[in-house]
């Protein structure tokens, strides 16, 4: 099995370092080419608005969603969820204008949960997948989900309010925080899953 890890901006090292201790080989996504014969896409965590200037400016986004379309599976984690969705805002600037893939059916609030200083790790509970540690860094909260999306998971927070952390439509895996920090693998086994249908 090949997944590949859109190599562009953030922490796309630690994904495929995960992914080859689970024996799947991890392919680094940097141009269009680099998306054939893989078997799922991860989008990682960094900066959601530099990630989607990189995919725009590389001529990559078109690609993306064709796999995506042709039932190629994809998992995006805290940024990578951001620029999966079709609706985003900003907590604090509100609507941004900023370059997303627009592929889910869900909404999301930008640094839902405060800035870096109040990143913090959590174990929440997952439809499909069943307790978790992750970590939440400046992360979005899905606040919205409609047509063929659903909401796997929330978190109550004193900040947010008890939002959506996790969300999936068909193949599509949109995750609020950053399962690799925590380094837990039932999340990637439950992605590998999708894969191998």
């Amino acid at each position: 099995m090949r997944i590949g890890v859109l190599a562009l901006q953030g922490d796309f090292l630690e994904h495929a370092e995960i992914l080859r201790e689970l024996g799947v080989e991890a392919v680094y996504v940097k141009k269009p080419g680099d998306l054939a014969r893989i078997d799922g896409l991860i989008i990682p965590g960094g900066e959601s608005t530099t990630i989607g200037n990189l995919i725009s400016a590389r001529n990559l986004g078109d690609p993306i969603s064709e796999l995506v379309r042709s039932g190629v599976p994809v998992m995006g984690t805290c940024a990578g969820a951001i620029l999966l969705a079709k609706k985003v805002v900003d907590r604090v600037v509100g609507e941004t204008g900023q370059y997303r893939l627009g592929l889910m059916d869900i909404g999301v609030v930008r640094n839902a949960f405060g800035r870096q200083r109040n990143s913090f790790m959590a174990r929440i509970n997952l439809d499909g997948v069943g307790e978790v540690s992750v970590a939440f860094i400046r992360a979005p909260a899905i606040v919205e989900a409609w047509g063929d999306a659903k909401i796997l998971g929330y978190i109550d927070h004193p900040i947010a309010g008890r939002v959506g952390v996790a969300a999936q439509q068909g193949g599509m895996l949109a995750l609020s925080f950053h399962p690799e920090i925590a380094g837990d693998r039932k999340i990637y086994s439950y992605f590998l899953s999708l894969a191998r249908k």
